[in-house]
């Protein structure tokens, strides 16, 4: 199905909320994202990157552009809500960049509403567009509060956003990203014959009546200016790839000697023509021109960009319409850094003049290039801004209205029934310090490897420690109580637990009603802490410390169950003496907020897995039983680990021997040559089990910023 209809490829599988979302649509914009991936890479290169475009053109330029840089490329869903709220569902963004000027009412509005940050980039409003936008200022100006920044190309493009309708504080001016400008790979430059080389860029047909067409003037300049050099090479790049056919015949009629490079040439006859019928080439040819002639600017299309050219410090010559380019031909103009004739007969003329006098010509190039590169910075300057607004961004996609009608009475219901278990319930205290480790979600957070963190540190600093578990998956429902460093088989503890006993930090008690379990070990092991596992909603067991976990990456959780896997409003973050949080990859400053909106006074902590052991190098699959596999994914992602195929089990899933031949079955197809699992997971594999493909088993640990600060407020209480 048409993916403008935003249905994303089945291979679109984000591991979790925080994506970046890209939205260009011309060629230019899609050159100008490239150079935003690229850094935005850079910084941190486990982000989840999408660039959505609207033409064929851009979409053939962003599938080879940005192969290996972005997760995906896909076509712009059509700007209807329901559709919209899809691709955000999927995507679910931390950030939606959207390039220039394109204002898409229900992309804007859907994007807040889902909790992402939205940026409008290198914004600009044309001359022909800013009678449109005064005249509808009372819309625009709704659809204009949603943006969090609009950072614009000049003052005068932030002027023109004001009288559009734009919040004064909302639009500063940035500078123009086509400044930083990187040219792809030569390719075909090299195999070049000509000397000199002229190339007519981007030229274009009439739009009104009187224009002249582009293509006619360049190729009658060409015949009188070959006429004087015989080994004169043209480039000749049409805008839009309907005109290359055209193009080519205006060419035949006129009997100049040429060659397509879709036909693969790139040498005619000299002096002759290259008719550059092809998406993507023409920026890594400007090195080699000798004079560049910007198309576009003689009919009233308002111009093209010429910094591409200016960029390597090359003669630009524009005809006299460069109204969208403005700002950037004032610039030129003042620094006489650009050719600007007044019309369609002194093309030839001009180009003459500067093959005559290469001096002139280098010194105009080399001020165009002196100029281009003084502005550039911008890209970095965007980017910062965009990895702040993903920072702030607390990404929760807004649920169907038909889920909204079903699940969210039952969500009433739920919730209502916490409460009434909360002031139902007198938490019973045992002699000896509680620090309970819990989340508000249901999964995912990194309990586990917290506890098993904690209980480490609790030993080495003597304190004795003990955690109390309610041992999911586990067959046996007898209580079971295992001193440090002892053993017990993983059908009395469960698979959660057994990672305990065999870490031999801390004792382990193992039973539901954890103040019973709680009180033997005082009497039998006199523990000097009790670290009480997925704890924050045990109401009946006191605590001293309640210690709250938040994944960065999905911190809403959907919402209240069954919504959503939040087990209680967020505003029980009230009780928490502290809070992690948890696969921190920055400062995320939009999840800060949001806890402090609920509590003021707990101290915040941020944490992020580490990998403690690594499958050899080389293709592996993985497979995995966990409530939220989407985190084991994100894991191996951050390590560097691609797998293929990646398989999901049932939460504490035991794996039979059926399980893992059609897991190594599936794995072998796909090439692996090892598998890798959780610990967790490892746990429910069959002991002995012989297979042709080794089973690693990918240990993680926790890395806690500021962790002698964490544990001086839990010794302090």
């Amino acid at each position: 199905m048409d993916q403008r209809f935003g249905f994303l490829p089945p291979s679109f599988k984000p591991t979790g909320p925080g994506s970046f979302w890209f939205h260009a649509v011309s060629v230019g914009e899609v050159l100008s994202a490239v150079e935003l991936v690229q850094r935005v890479r850079r910084v941190q290169p486990h982000a989840e990157i999408f660039v959505s475009v609207s033409t064929l053109a851009g979409r053939e330029v962003a599938d080879r552009r940005l192969a290996g840089l972005a997760n995906g490329v896909f076509f712009a869903p059509f700007d209807y809500r329901s559709v919209i709220r899809r691709v955000l569902r999927r995507l679910r963004p931390a950030v939606v960049v959207v390039l220039e000027t394109e204002i898409w009412p229900n992309l804007y509005r859907e994007s807040k509403r889902a909790g992402a940050s939205l940026i409008i980039v290198n914004g600009r409003i044309s001359d022909r567009a800013l009678p449109r936008y005064r005249q509808w200022r009372g819309f625009f100006h709704h659809v204009l509060r949603w943006p969090d920044a609009i950072l614009v190309q000049s003052e005068q493009d932030r002027e023109r956003y004001l009288i559009a309708g734009a919040p004064n504080d909302r639009v500063r001016v940035a500078g123009n990203l086509k400044y930083d400008f990187t040219p792809p790979a030569a390719g075909i430059a090299l195999d070049l014959p000509g000397d000199p080389i002229w190339i007519a860029a981007s030229t274009t047909a009439p739009v009104e009546p009187g224009d002249p067409d582009e293509d006619d003037v360049v190729i009658e300049a060409f015949k009188r200016v070959s006429s004087h050099y015989s080994r004169l090479l043209l480039i000749i790049a049409p805008r839009r790839p309907e005109q290359f056919p055209v193009v080519a015949e205006k060419l035949a009629k006129a009997g100049v000697s040429f060659v397509r490079r879709s036909d693969g040439g790139t040498s005619p006859n000299l002096p002759g023509v290259l008719l550059l019928d092809s998406i993507g080439e023409l920026a890594g040819l400007f090195e080699r021109a000798t004079i560049v002639f910007m198309g576009g600017t003689l009919p009233k299309r308002g111009g093209h960009n010429i910094l591409e050219p200016a960029y390597f410090s090359k003669p630009v010559i524009v005809g006299p319409h460069m109204e969208n380019f403005a700002a950037i031909m004032d610039e030129f103009s003042a620094a006489d850094a650009v050719i600007k004739i007044d019309g369609p007969n002194a093309l030839a003329s001009t180009v003459e003049s500067l093959l005559e006098n290469p001096r002139r010509a280098a010194e105009i190039g080399a001020r165009a290039g002196s100029l281009a590169a003084a502005k550039r910075g911008t890209a970095d300057r965007a980017v910062q801004q965009i990895l702040a607004a993903a920072d702030e961004a607390v990404p929760d996609p807004s649920h169907t209205l038909e889920a909204r009608l079903t699940l969210g009475t039952l969500a009433a219901f739920w919730k209502a029934g916490h409460s009434l278990n909360i002031a139902r319930t007198r938490p019973n205290k045992l002699d000896t310090p509680v620090i309970s480790i819990g989340a508000l979600t249901m999964g995912g957070a990194g309990k586990s490897p917290f506890v098993a963190h904690l209980a480490q540190r609790l030993a080495e600093a003597g304190q004795n420690p003990a955690i109390l578990t309610r041992g999911y998956g586990r067959k046996s429902r007898r209580d079971v109580i295992v001193p440090q460093g002892g053993a017990a088989p993983v059908e009395q503890t469960g698979d959660e637990a057994q990672t305990y006993v065999r870490q031999a930090a801390a004792h382990v008690g193992i039973g539901s009603d954890r103040y019973e379990v709680g009180r033997r070990m005082e009497k039998e092991l006199h523990p000097g802490v009790f670290l009480l596992d997925d704890g924050f909603q045990h109401f009946r067991l006191q605590r001293d410390h309640d210690i709250v976990l938040i994944d960065a990456l999905d911190p809403l959780g959907g919402g209240i169950f069954p919504l959503g896997r939040l087990r209680e409003p967020f505003r029980a973050l009230a009780r928490a003496t502290a809070v992690v949080i948890t696969r921190s990859e920055s400062r995320h400053s939009g999840i800060e907020k949001l806890i402090r909106s609920h509590n003021p006074r707990a101290p915040i902590f941020h944490a992020r897995v580490v990998a403690v052991d690594l499958p050899p190098d080389g293709p592996v699959g993985a497979f995995c039983g966990l409530g939220q596999p989407r985190t084991f994914w994100r894991t191996l992602e951050t390590i560097g680990i691609r797998a293929a195929p990646r398989l999901v089990f049932p939460d504490h899933h035991r794996y039979t021997a059926a399980d893992l031949e059609e897991i190594v079955r599936q794995a072998m197809d796909a090439g692996a040559r090892a598998l890798v699992t959780t610990e967790k997971d490892m746990m429910n594999v069959p002991a002995g089990a012989e297979l042709p493909l080794k089973i690693y088993c990918l240990r993680i640990g926790i890395e806690i910023e500021n962790e002698a600060e964490l544990l001086q407020h839990i010794f302090a209480k």
